[in-house]
């Protein structure tokens, strides 16, 4: 549904929406940070996007899909039920935008893929350039890739980057070394 047609112009209540109370400890932003271990500089930046998100499902003559990051910022939203349903459904946009999974299946994963280019393509024709790819990744990497990850808790896992391939190639050199000088020395 396209709410420009009817007069509505969301974009600048959502240009200026903060979810949540603004006198919280933890605001959003740095809540929605924290639990996906990014900066706050970073944090700042998806629910940029996330507006942006929010104010295409309103315009755009289309469902559309959000990122991986922006699809965080709308789960947590969610949580906000009172500023979601209240604030931002009712009075920003003003429609009821629900959130629903997939049924799973070829035909779901197809359907999404041409939403998700669909709604990269009205990103760019809205906002005069393309999404930034560290946020909206391309359709692959978004439909196929990141459902695969499983969201950890660092209480319950050590958490040890991957290292970059000559990283990787000098830490088993170095091991290869330590090996050889304790069998060279008769030590094991």
């Amino acid at each position: 549904m396209n709410y420009l047609a009817n007069g509505h112009a969301p974009w600048p209540k959502l240009a200026e929406y903060q979810v949540g109370p603004e006198d919280a400890r933890l605001g959003f932003v740095a809540r929605l940070a924290r639990e996906n271990g990014w900066s706050q500089a970073h944090g700042d930046r998806v629910m940029a996007e996330y507006r942006r998100f929010l104010f295409l499902a309103a315009v755009a003559e289309h469902r559309v899909t959000p990122s991986d990051a922006v699809d965080q910022a709308w789960h947590l939203h969610l949580t906000y039920s009172r500023d979601y349903w209240d604030r931002l459904c009712a009075a920003i946009l003003p429609f009821p935008l629900h959130h629903g999974p997939t049924a799973g299946g070829s035909d779901e994963q197809s359907r999404y893929f041409e939403q998700y280019a669909q709604t990269l393509a009205s990103y760019a024709k809205w906002f005069g350039s393309d999404a930034p790819v560290d946020i909206w990744p391309g359709a692959y990497q978004r439909l196929v890739v990141d459902p695969q990850a499983r969201r950890v808790h660092p209480r319950d896992v050590w958490i040890i980057p991957k290292p970059n391939a000559w990283q990787a190639a000098a830490g088993m050199l170095a091991a290869a070394l330590l090996l050889w000088t304790i069998i060279s020395r008769g030590s094991l």
